[in-house]
């Protein structure tokens, strides 16, 4: 059993202590109430990370009106009976608390308006707008709202406070030289551009002693040309210390920045490099973050002296017992995530359309900001189910059932768990898919189901078995086109590729440009030998459209960086020996290809027999066999019905 010493080690961050070295980082969630007001959903939801096992958790909200409810607000005294509430929940389950003060683009100054607002009039990128240059009287106020909001934060409860200066928001682009050209004291050298964060310390301070901690979570690179850098970041780093700070979270890149941080392609850890210099140039606590969702690497990271805390987010999303599993030896039941993206594509979009209600969501966690809603209450009678298809939603359909109380039998007609996901954990940077194929297996055990592999269910089995209960979870098949020459010897379908079933060489033409042909294409260049071109033909407008927006640009630049060639808006109106007739925009031509591969999606299997469906009360179906999608909306179906049966 994999032994986390230094990671369950107790840390002091200036006068508090806390259990163990994982802090849970802030997290944009949206589930404040409407009104900005800490209600039962962000309690419920932090509660959960606090039983879990986290030693702090850092909490965002706003100092400052915003004009939305992004983060629960802490700009007047009407939200502290909303924080003191948060508070108690989360020491009643032994973790400590700070609040991240955290002002984004937008704020109210005046006119109760929202305004995109900045140190300068500098294109900002992210919101596609000049921002309007504050003036040193709004500067002013806006230190006082900081310092106001903090001592707040103390009255209601928190163990320390966090200020923000990361992800391109206010405060970075004030430090930021490409965002902050002003030629007043706040602008020009480090130190004018540092000033109005370390006015911000100096408010907070006042308002709330010298012995509460303070800490800053800081861009250490901006991964912007021209934006300030690593180097920049020694002399940084220290004048935060003179000045009081307790503690810095390592922070890297914006919204905007070319440079991906949350994405599976990524090495875990990829960031730890930074949080290594920072601690060589402080002498107050550092927490590493971004890309660290595995605790084997958390261990190493402490035990190696690279950081004295580890930081993470959306690994406690998608799995709020990540660090009790750790603690017990269960570390083979962590729920990894996946670095879709998924949870920052609605929080991210949201900045374009400000006010909007929003919610974040998680692929694998389907309980994450309903944790009120699925209380996993136990079954008031226990009945016999029986699931049919081990594929994600199959899996998570038995295991909730079995951990509710249900006697669940899980069929699957392979010699294997997973579904299409062993499939799609095959091409690069997919590592992530077999982590959750194995965890969903793992636990699906643990629950009490018993599993039937290499067994088709039939109607035998049925009147045999009397299930009360019966869960299609069957998925999917690829779907075939009906081109002509679409059964040519030079046609291979993409599974087949995937799975070394079938090999092809020379120039390859995938047809289809969503997740699957797009991941083929990355995965005949890199990995088979022989394929000298690969060439992706999509009949809409975009390619991999159904890909998360906020990875989607950094998928697209990967595949293009490898020489693979992406043709949009062309239709394939037949497959011969030689390649393919398309038809772009309304013109002909033909493309050259020594193999034609097919990945032009999924319809549902075929429909169970009336046989077998007749015989049982309750039937249900759930995942690809209803509508092929994704694997959040299986693991979201197979969920909700083992959690109400």
């Amino acid at each position: 059993m994999q032994q986390f010493t230094h990671l369950m080690r107790p840390a002091t961050i200036g006068t508090m202590e806390i259990r163990n070295r994982i802090v849970m980082l802030p997290l944009t969630t949206g589930y404040c109430e409407t009104d900005e007001t800490v209600g039962n959903r962000l309690i419920r939801f932090y509660a959960e990370r606090a039983k879990g096992g986290a030693g702090l958790i850092i909490v965002p909200f706003s100092p400052v009106p915003a004009g939305s409810p992004m983060e629960p607000g802490a700009y007047n005294d009407s939200f502290i009976p909303g924080i003191r509430a948060l508070t108690d929940r989360i020491h009643e389950n032994g973790a400590k608390i700070a609040a991240q003060l955290i002002t984004s683009y937008h704020v109210i100054l005046k006119d109760s308006i929202p305004e995109v607002v900045g140190p300068s009039p500098v294109l900002n990128q992210m919101m596609r707008l000049v921002p309007r240059a504050l003036t040193v009287a709004e500067i002013i106020h806006i230190v006082r709202c900081y310092g106001e909001a903090a001592r707040r934060a103390r009255q209601g409860g928190f163990d320390a406070v966090e200020v923000l200066v990361g992800g391109g928001y206010l405060l970075n682009r004030f430090l930021s030289p490409i965002s902050n050209t002003r030629a007043d004291e706040y602008g020009g050298s480090l130190e004018n551009r540092m000033r109005i964060i370390l006015e911000i310390i100096g408010s907070i301070r006042k308002e709330v002693g010298n012995d509460f901690p303070i800490g800053c979570r800081l861009n250490v690179d901006e991964q912007m040309e021209g934006g300030h850098t690593v180097e920049d970041s020694r002399d940084a780093v220290r004048i935060l210390e003179q000045a009081g700070i307790q503690m810095i979270n390592v922070y890297t890149g914006w919204h905007e920045s070319p440079v991906p941080t949350v994405q599976a392609s990524l090495p875990k850890g990829a960031f730890v490099h930074l949080a290594e210099k920072v601690k060589g140039w402080v002498n107050i606590p550092v927490i590493a973050a971004n890309r660290i969702n595995d605790p084997i690497i958390a261990e190493k990271i402490l035990a190696d002296g690279k950081a004295d805390l580890i930081g993470m987010a959306r690994a406690l999303l998608a799995d709020p017992e990540f660090p009790n599993k750790a603690r017990e030896g269960r570390s083979d039941e962590i729920v990894p995530c996946l670095a879709c993206s998924n949870c920052l594509t609605e929080i991210l979009t949201t900045y374009k359309e400000w006010g909007k209600p929003v919610s974040t969501v998680c692929t694998v966690n389907p309980r994450a900001g309903k944790e009120s809603e699925y209380g996993m209450e136990a079954a008031k009678r226990s009945k016999k189910i029986f699931v049919v298809g081990g594929g994600p939603g199959g899996m998570e359909a038995a295991r909730t059932a079995a951990l509710r109380g249900h006697s669940v039998t899980l069929y699957e007609r392979g010699n294997q768990l997973g579904g299409r996901l062993v499939i799609a954990s095959i091409p690069p940077h997919k590592d992530e898919i077999a982590s959750l194929v194995k965890s969903l297996a793992i636990r699906t055990g643990k629950a009490g189901v018993k599993i039937m592999l290499n067994r088709e269910v039939s109607p035998e089995i049925i009147a045999a078995g009397k299930p009360d209960v019966l869960i299609l979870a069957t998925g999917a098949t690829p779907f075939v086109p009906n081109f002509p020459g679409v059964d040519g010897k030079n046609v291979v379908p993409a599974d087949d590729v995937l799975t070394g079933a079938r090999t092809v060489s020379g120039s390859v033409l995938v047809v289809g440009g969503g997740m699957v042909g797009c991941e083929t294409a990355e995965y005949l260049i890199e990995h088979v030998p022989g394929v000298t071109g690969v060439t992706v033909l999509e009949m809409l407008h975009r390619m991999a459209d159904n890909v998360s927006p906020t990875y989607r640009p950094f998928f697209l630049a990967r595949l293009k960086k490898a020489g693979i060639r992406m043709e949009t808006n062309t239709a394939v109106e037949a497959i011969t020996e030689e390649g393919v007739k398309v038809n772009q925009k309304g013109v002909s031509g033909f493309m050259k290809g020594d193999a034609v591969v097919l990945a032009v999606g999924f319809v549902p299997g075929s429909p169970f027999s009336e046989k077998i469906t007749e015989k049982v009360s309750e039937v249900y179906s759930i995942g690809d066999c209803v509508k092929p999608r994704m694997i959040k909306e299986a693991m979201e179906e197979g969920f909700h019905i083992g959690a109400n049966i």
